[in-house]
C-alpha cells in the first residue's frame, strides 16, 4: 500500500484564500496550520466522493435505483466489473481520508474537536470499505514501517471502528469549543459531530446485525435533520464543484451511461405501475420527479448542479430506530419513528420539488394498515414483519445516492429476505453481495494475494 500526502488542487475552486484566513484567530487551542486546514478539507471532501462516486452509483445500478444504458456503465450494470473500478475509492479511503485525518491528530493530539472529527470521517470511510468489500487493511493501514499491511477480517474492523467512534464522542466531549470554519459540515459543533458518531454506530451495528446495540446507539444519534451530514456544493465555479450526480449525467465521457428510466426505483415510486408503493396515505410523485437523471430532469431534483449529498442523516436514524424497535417486538414505537419520518417527508424539507404542482403526501400510518389484510398487509403477514418490510423499503427510497440500499440487499438476502425489497437481477439469477478491492492494492500488497479469487458473488463475511 503506497502512502503519501494528496494535495487537492481543486480546493482553490471550491473555497477562497478569504474563508481560509478566516479560519486563523487568536485562540491558542485552535489549529493555525494553513496546510493542516486544507487536509481537513481535502479529508472531507475525499469522503464525500467516497460515499458518492463511482462505486455508490454502481451500487445503486445493483440495486435498481439506476441502469446501466450504454457504454461502461451498461457492461457495469450486467455485473462486468473489474478490480480497476476500485482503484479511485481505495486511493480516497486510504490517502484522501485516513492518511490526512492521521496526520492532522498526530499535529494536534490536544485538540479534542479535531481528534473526535477526523476519528468519526476515518470510521465513515473505512466503515464503507469494510461494507463493500469485506476484509480490508486497517490495523497496519497507516504504519510507515509495513508496506504491505495484512487485510482485518470484516467484523473485526467493525468492532475497531466502534471503539473508534467512543474514543471520537469522549475527546469531543471534553474538547474546548471553537469555530472550526474549515469543517464543511458542522464548522465544529461537536453536539452536531456526536450525533452524527452515534448514528455510524447504529449504522454499522445493523450491519452487523446486533440489532439491540443498534437500537441503543441510534437513541443517542441524529435526532434532527439540522444534525444531518450533508455536504452541499458550492457550484458557483465551474463543474467541478458541483454535485457528483450532476457531474456525471450532464457531461464528460459518461453522460448517457447511466439512466432512471426502466429502474425499479422508478416503478416502485410510480403511481400506475403494478409495482407501487403509493396507497391511500401515500403519494410519492414529487420524489420520483426528484429521483429522475433522464432527459430535462438531468439538471434538476437530485441531480441538480447544487444537490446536496445526504450522507449521515436524520431519517436513517429514525428508521434505524423503527427497525430495531419492530426486532424486538415494539410494534407502536417502531411505527412512532417510521411516522417521524413521514412527517419530515411531508414537511417538504427532505428534498426539493423538481415541479411545484407535484402532488407529494405521507400520512401517517396506524396500527391497523399492518394487520392482517390492512393497506400495507394485504398478504396477512404478522403484523411486525408488514412493519419491518415497510421501514426497509422506505430505508430503500430514502437510501438514493447512499450505499444504503446496496448494504442492505446484503445483510437481508439471506437472513430476511421475505422483508428485502424484490428487485430484480439485472442479468442471470445472481445479485452482486460486494465489491472487489482495488487492483493498485493487489498488485502492490503480498498480503492481498488471497483476494485474488474473490468474485463480486461472494458474500461478505458478516452477510453469510
Amino acid at each position: 500500500m503506497k502512502k503519501y500526502i494528496i494535495t487537492f488542487t481543486f480546493l482553490t475552486l471550491l473555497f477562497s484564500c478569504e474563508s481560509i484566513n478566516g479560519d486563523l484567530n487568536s485562540n491558542p487551542n485552535k489549529p493555525t496550520d494553513v496546510p493542516s486546514i486544507l487536509l481537513l478539507r481535502g479529508a472531507m471532501l475525499a469522503d464525500v466522493t467516497i460515499q458518492a462516486g463511482h462505486l455508490q452509483r454502481i451500487s445503486g445500478m445493483w440495486s435498481g435505483h439506476f441502469v446501466g444504458a450504454q457504454s461502461l456503465y451498461k457492461s457495469i450494470y450486467e455485473y462486468n466489473f473489474t478490480a480497476a473500478e476500485s482503484n479511485s475509492i481505495w486511493f480516497q479511503i486510504y490517502t484522501g481520508v485516513g492518511l490526512q485525518v492521521r496526520t492532522i491528530q498526530n499535529q494536534y493530539p490536544n485538540d479534542g474537536l479535531l481528534q473526535g472529527i477526523c476519528s468519526i470521517l476515518e470510521a465513515h470511510a473505512i466503515g464503507t470499505a469494510a461494507s463493500i468489500f469485506g476484509d480490508i487493511p486497517y490495523s497496519e493501514a497507516w504504519n510507515k514501517d509495513i508496506s504491505h499491511p495484512k487485510f482485518d477480517n470484516q467484523r473485526a474492523v467493525f468492532n475497531n471502528l466502534q471503539q473508534r467512534l467512543d474514543q471520537a464522542i469522549t475527546s469531543l466531549n471534553g474538547a474546548s469549543a471553537y469555530n472550526l470554519e474549515s469543517d464543511l459540515f458542522f464548522t465544529g459543533d461537536k453536539a452536531k459531530w456526536i450525533a452524527v458518531a452515534n448514528t455510524l454506530k447504529a449504522r454499522y451495528y445493523l450491519q452487523t446485525k446486533e440489532y439491540a446495540r443498534a437500537n441503543t446507539a441510534a437513541k443517542n444519534g441524529i435526532s434532527s435533520d439540522d444534525q444531518s451530514m450533508v455536504f452541499k456544493p458550492l457550484a458557483s465555479v465551474g463543474v467541478g464543484d458541483s454535485n457528483l450526480l450532476h457531474q456525471l449525467v450532464t457531461s464528460g465521457s459518461r453522460s448517457g451511461d447511466m439512466v432512471s428510466a426502466g429502474a425499479y426505483l422508478m416503478d416502485l415510486l410510480d403511481a400506475a405501475h403494478s409495482s407501487t408503493r403509493n396507497n391511500a396515505k401515500t403519494d410519492e410523485t414529487a420524489r420520483r420527479a426528484y429521483y429522475s437523471i433522464d432527459g430535462d430532469d438531468a439538471s434538476k431534483g437530485a441531480s441538480a448542479k447544487d444537490a446536496p449529498h445526504r450522507l449521515v442523516t436524520y431519517e436513517e436514524n429514525l428508521l434505524i430506530l423503527a427497525e430495531t424497535e419492530a426486532r424486538a417486538g415494539n410494534n407502536d414505537e417502531a411505527l412512532a419513528n417510521l411516522n417521524k419520518v413521514r412527517a419530515f417527508l411531508n414537511s417538504g424539507n427532505a428534498f426539493t420539488k423538481v415541479n411545484a404542482g407535484d402532488a407529494m403526501k405521507y400520512e401517517p400510518y396506524v396500527s391497523a394498515d399492518f394487520a392482517s389484510g390492512g393497506m400495507e398487509n394485504a398478504d396477512g403477514i404478522d403484523a411486525k414483519d408488514a412493519i419491518l418490510r415497510e421501514v426497509i423499503e422506505e430505508r430503500y427510497v430514502s437510501g438514493y445516492g447512499q450505499f444504503m440500499p446496496f448494504n442492505d440487499a446484503c445483510r437481508l438476502r439471506k437472513s430476511d429476505n421475505s422483508l428485502a425489497v424484490p428487485f430484480p437481477t439485472n442479468t442471470g439469477s445472481r445479485y452482486p453481495e460486494r465489491f472487489v478491492i482495488s487492483q493498485d492494492e493487489v498488485n502492490g500488497n503480498s498480503k492481498a494475494a488471497a483476494n485474488k479469487t474473490i468474485t463480486i458473488f461472494d458474500k461478505t463475511e458478516v452477510n453469510q
